[in-house]
């Protein structure tokens, strides 16, 4: 009975870009790529877990940069090599779901934070107002009560610009979110399709 060698079951060279799973390398690539930028692009207002979203990020982003230029190159001969396809996009597919489940939580909990600054810039921006008017009907506009007026609305212009760049950065973490996730199916069908390899070889 001969036995199968990888070179009969997993492509080298250009055939990579015309078989599945291994055309899932280039959305895996761009996905993967995007949410290392995105969450890059972010800054950190709290302790988070951010650094484990990114470890997987870029761990995923040069392992898989790796793997399709060994499929490239042919150097994928050997017969351990559908097993390691399978091992490889498994240990990713876990790795990003666990990142993108944390990145989820983190854009959940900034969302709530970032609607209560804009809350916030209101209220102070109203007091403000408020102030103004009882300063102008008491007659002392260049008083004590004027001033508490003046560094309340000044207070309210800051606590409103953070909330916009807050919003900013909710819409990253959103965006984000959604490249996670997409990177976690194809990462998941990837897996499901080399598995499929493996046992047929």
């Amino acid at each position: 009975m001969a036995s199968t060698t990888s070179g009969d079951v997993l492509p080298t060279g250009g055939r990579i870009f015309t078989s599945i799973p291994d055309v899932f390398f280039i959305p895996e690539f761009v996905f993967g790529g995007l949410v290392w930028i995105l969450v890059a692009a972010t800054r950190v207002i709290q302790p988070n877990p951010l650094g484990w979203v990114m470890f997987v990020s870029i761990f995923c982003f040069v392992g898989t940069t790796l793997w399709f230029f060994t499929f490239l190159c042919g150097g994928n001969k050997r017969s351990i090599w559908p097993v390691l396809d399978v091992g490889f996009h498994f240990v990713a597919t876990v790795f990003y779901l666990s990142a993108s489940v944390a990145l989820a939580f983190i854009t959940v909990t900034l969302g709530q934070f970032t609607g209560s600054l804009e809350q916030m810039a209101g209220l102070l921006g109203q007091s403000s107002g408020l102030l103004g008017q009882m300063a102008g009907l008491l007659g002392q506009s260049s008083g004590s009560l004027g001033q508490s007026s003046g560094s309340l609305g000044q207070s309210s212009g800051s606590l409103g610009q953070f909330a916009g760049s807050g919003t900013q950065i909710y819409q990253l973490y959103i965006a984000a979110v959604v490249m996670s996730y997409v990177t976690t199916l194809f990462y998941f069908l990837h897996t499901i399709f080399s598995a499929i390899r493996w046992k047929r070889s």
